[in-house]
């Protein structure tokens, strides 16, 4: 708990909401902090086979202990492979109310390079059984909302959102002599990065900036003309901070157009205008010319970090803005009642 982004901002950041309102709960992750820490790694093969195993086994558990509640919340999945039995028999066999949420188009086979022995065993159609065997369904914007309405009727929008008292707690206060254009996200996001390098390249021949990644694993499609910064949890908001402005470049695709804008949330609860691809979600959270820009071709990127990167006192503005947007509509503290619904 407290490493993967999507449970650290869809359900894990509830929790002290949980404890406020006296309802009891248990986590259950499916892998231990060992396994976890090599999974996404290369190699570790018997390692992750090991791992997989005792996840197993730690399912098998906690179907004896499921009886103590009124519902189990499953967040994306809560077996990576094989069909959806562990569900089957919360839902049928326990009769347990299943809350089910997720934030991205996990039906889409997305495995990454390091897992792909285990992508012929996923089954990605679990989503849809799931969607059938649920009480109520969670997702983080319409289009996902779209799809699992062809499955169960008890859909609802809850979106990712940041904890703007506790964790992003901190507002950007000064621009950088030499501003700093920066990216975050994991080893299987920075594929989208590839096409802004060029762009990047072109902005080069006139100013003076920096291009900084955060990230588990450095591009390996770049000649090096970026900083690098490796994620660390502990580190994260000053790292995050030190950017000026910060891009979430996508393709338009049915993957993508799952995202929840997690990137651009990031950035603009720390006061940090974000440019955006319009893709999934990225046009309700930024408003084009007041707290960021939607950015549709390769011009607009050019056009719309030129006057940021020309004009201080309007990342200052922009950047004051994306907070307040934030913490009006993806806050936590905006969406407690939303969350607690899926609970009744």
């Amino acid at each position: 708990m407290g490493q993967a982004a999507s449970q650290r901002f869809r359900f894990e950041q509830y929790l002290n909401l949980l404890d406020s309102k006296n309802i009891e709960y248990c986590l259950s992750p499916y892998l231990d902090e060992k396994s976890w820490s090599i999974f996404y790694k290369k190699g570790f093969l018997f390692l992750k086979v090991i791992g997989l195993f005792k996840g197993m086994l730690r399912r098998i558990k906690s179907l004896i202990e499921i009886r103590n509640y009124d519902f189990v919340f499953i967040h994306r999945e809560s077996l990576p492979v094989g069909p959806a039995v562990y569900e089957f028999l919360i839902a049928r066999v326990f009769r347990k109310k299943i809350i089910f949420d997720f934030d991205d188009a996990i039906w889409i086979s997305n495995s990454s390079e390091s897992n792909r022995f285990f992508a012929p065993l996923k089954w990605h159609s679990n989503v849809f059984s799931i969607c059938k065997l649920s009480y109520k369904v969670s997702v983080g914007n319409d289009y996902l909302k779209n799809t699992a309405l062809l499955y169960n009727k008890r859909v609802f929008i809850n979106p990712t959102t940041i904890d703007t008292e506790n964790v992003h707690n901190q507002s950007k206060k000064n621009i950088n002599d030499t501003k700093v254009i920066g990216w975050t996200g994991s080893h299987s996001t920075i594929k989208y990065l590839e096409p802004i390098f060029p762009i990047l390249t072109r902005l080069r021949e006139k100013y003076d900036f920096r291009f900084m990644v955060i990230s588990d694993e450095p591009p390996n499609f770049n000649n090096g003309e970026f900083e690098f910064i490796r994620w660390n949890k502990k580190s994260e908001i000053n790292d995050l901070l030190k950017f000026d402005i910060g891009i979430m470049p996508l393709t338009k695709d049915p993957w993508s157009e799952g995202k929840c804008g997690f990137k651009a949330l990031q950035y603009m609860s720390l006061g940090v205008p974000a440019l955006v691809s319009p893709v999934g979600v990225n046009e309700s959270i930024v408003d084009h010319g007041i707290n960021g820009f939607v950015c549709k071709t390769d011009q607009d990127w050019i056009r719309h970090l030129t006057e940021l990167l020309e004009d201080s006192s309007l990342l200052v503005k922009m950047g004051k803005e994306a907070r307040i947007k934030i913490e009006r509509q993806y806050s936590v503290k905006s969406n407690e009642v939303n969350f607690l619904h899926l609970l009744t």
